[in-house]
Order: C-alpha cells, then sequence, then structure tokens
C-alpha cells in the first residue's frame, strides 16, 4: 500500500473518530425520560383542575401544639411537581418557606444509611409500623428492642443519634448540607421555629431517656433531642421539598443538580418505610387509597414519591386528626388517580 493511500486512509479514520467523540457528550446529556411518565401537558392540566377543586377547602386545623404553627396562616396553599428530567410544574404559593418538620425524618434516615448501612440501621430502629402514636412512649416500651421504625419521633431521635459527629454542632451541619444537596439549593434553620419546639419539646426528652432505658440511643440523648429539633424546623418551600423528593423518585440523583445524594441501594429501603409509616396513624389508608411513598409533617406539608418519574409536594397547613394536611392528601390523592401514578397499579408502568 503505498503513502499516499495510507495517508488517506488515517485522514478517514481520525474524521470518523472526531465525529463519533463529538457525539458521544451530547447523547449523555440527553435526559432520562420515564416511558410511562404522562405529557406535562396532561400533568399541567391536572395540577390546575385539583388546585381549583380544593383551593376553598376548610377542613383541618393548624397544629397549635407548637406556638409557631399555630400562627401560619391556614389559607396557603401550593403545589409543586418536579419530575425525574427536570421539569418543574408549580401553582400557588410554592414560595412559601415552611417548616419542614417529620419530612426530615427520611434524609436523616438517609444520611444514617449513608455512613452505617441499611442493615445496620434496621437493626439499631428497625422498620415496622408501632400501631400507636407517632410520640408514644407505650410504643417505645413495646419494642424495647428496637426504636420501631426512623419516622416516629423514638425511631428519628434514635436515628439523629447515630449520624456521626464529635460535636452535636459538627452533627447538625452535616445533615443540614445533606438535606440542601437534596434540596439542590441551601436550606436554613427557621430560628423560631426552633426556639418554639425547644421550649415545649419535653415529651422527646422523655422519650430520648426511656430510650436510654433500653440502650436503644447512641449519643447523649438530650444532644440527639436538640439536633433532632433544629431538623424538624429547617425551612422549605414546596418546590424545593418536591426537589427533595425528585432526588428519591430519581434513584438518589437530584435531577437538578445531576449529584448523587443518596444511594441507589438505599431508595427501596426508604421508600418502603415512607408506604408504611409515612402519614402516621394515616399510613394504612394512604397505601389503600392513594398508593405512592409518601411523608408529612405537622407544618402542613407532604411529598409524595412516584418512583422514576417525580414527586408532588403540597403545603397547606390544616392537618387532619392524625396530623396529615388536609388538602395535600386530596390534591396528591386526585393527581395520582388522573396520572395513574398509584404503584399498585399495573397502569403505573403502562398497562391497560
Amino acid at each position: 500500500m503505498n503513502a499516499r493511500r495510507i495517508s488517506t486512509l488515517v485522514l478517514m479514520a481520525a474524521s470518523l473518530f472526531s465525529e463519533y467523540s463529538c457525539a458521544v457528550p451530547a447523547v449523555a446529556q440527553t435526559p432520562k425520560v420515564s416511558p410511562v411518565a404522562p405529557r406535562r401537558e396532561q400533568v399541567e392540566a391536572v395540577v390546575k383542575e385539583a388546585y381549583e377543586k380544593f383551593r376553598n377547602d376548610t377542613n383541618g386545623k393548624n397544629a397549635d401544639y407548637i406556638p409557631y404553627l399555630a400562627k401560619v396562616d391556614s389559607k396557603l396553599f401550593g403545589i409543586a411537581i418536579v419530575t425525574t428530567d427536570n421539569q418543574v410544574l408549580t401553582m400557588g404559593d410554592v414560595k412559601y418557606a415552611f417548616s419542614i418538620q417529620s419530612i426530615s425524618k427520611v434524609y436523616s434516615l438517609a444520611l444514617a444509611m449513608e455512613e452505617l448501612g441499611p442493615d445496620k440501621v434496621f437493626e439499631k430502629i428497625g422498620s415496622e409500623p408501632t400501631g400507636r402514636p407517632f410520640n408514644s412512649p407505650v410504643a417505645v416500651v413495646d419494642m424495647p428492642t428496637h426504636s420501631g421504625n426512623p419516622f416516629v419521633n423514638a425511631g428519628a431521635i434514635a436515628t439523629v443519634s447515630l449520624i456521626s459527629g464529635s460535636t452535636a454542632d459538627e452533627k447538625w451541619n452535616k445533615i443540614l448540607n445533606f438535606y440542601s444537596k437534596a434540596a439542590g439549593e441551601k436550606l436554613v434553620l427557621i430560628d423560631e421555629v426552633y426556639k418554639s419546639e425547644a421550649a415545649t419539646n419535653t415529651g422527646n426528652k422523655a422519650l430520648s431517656y426511656l430510650l436510654a432505658k433500653y440502650d436503644r440511643i447512641y449519643a447523649d440523648p438530650f444532644e440527639s433531642v436538640d439536633v433532632y429539633t433544629k431538623q424538624c424546623s429547617v425551612g422549605v418551600n414546596a418546590t424545593q421539598l418536591a426537589r427533595m423528593g425528585a432526588t428519591l423518585a430519581n434513584n438518589g440523583v437530584n435531577p437538578a443538580t445531576g449529584e448523587r445524594v443518596i444511594k441507589a441501594e438505599d431508595i427501596p429501603h426508604i421508600l418502603s418505610t415512607m408506604m408504611v409509616a409515612g402519614l402516621y396513624d394515616g399510613s394504612g389508608t394512604w397505601a389503600w387509597n392513594v398508593g405512592l411513598p409518601a411523608k408529612s409533617g405537622v407544618g402542613g406539608g407532604i411529598v409524595a414519591i412516584a418512583p422514576g418519574k417525580g414527586a408532588i409536594a403540597v403545603f397547606a397547613p390544616p392537618l387532619d386528626e392524625a396530623g396529615n394536611s388536609v388538602k395535600a392528601q386530596e390534591v396528591i390523592r386526585y393527581v395520582a388517580e388522573r396520572l395513574n401514578y398509584n404503584i399498585f397499579s399495573p397502569t403505573s408502568v403502562g398497562f391497560k
């Protein structure tokens, strides 16, 4: 083969390699879209329907055992959906920062598993519904070998005690930074909420000492309660909360930042616990009617996860007797039905 022929072949190969190399980033940057996710137009229409349908519902009342929460405007109402390909759909009061409260328990659980692994966390905390109120001391006595699950107060305080840190401040900052990664934005403590809760948290202090009686708390009891009180007092708006949920739906990767926040192998453990214990005493009814892993907080927020599709967060302060936002439950149930989100239904994965 002469030199000119060799030169021509080399140039042709270089050209093909260059074209191929340029094409790879474009493919890699293409958003992953769930093959069974509804169209954006369909989601927008359903969210608007839900907002109009339930906006004037006045059932329920604000949590009043925390003085700050009793004063929040009960008419506030916001809906946000964030999809796994980072589409954001919002309506209403989605910029108002409310306290995350018990929804924080989901992400502290994720952080504890990040550090210790799911088997160790399950061994020490458990994942069984207690059949009692979320702040029940009797449940601790009934289950002296573990704390029930990470979403009752005793289990959540024990979960916080598992997270490493040489000081309470180091542990607290680690938790806050982890939440911020899941939200894709820097979150901050609502200091007035924290002070209000810290002045009235004798029940949680009692739970922490009861855990200590059974050797089921793994750091100083009152220090653990204080860090737990701070995590419940973190401020989020509905859009940030939906993005935190979408990080779970996206197998642990924040769809806005592309950062892996939670290990993929931990996601099924987190979502299953949300399903069985995410809405306090209303968890069974929720699973029956809605079929989505979700977590509520007495601040008025609920976030629900449609795995592989996205998350919906709703904020409306008035609660039912179990401590769950009335309007948030109504909205998410409506949206889940209309968009075939129920994970127990074959239609959620494309069956007709």
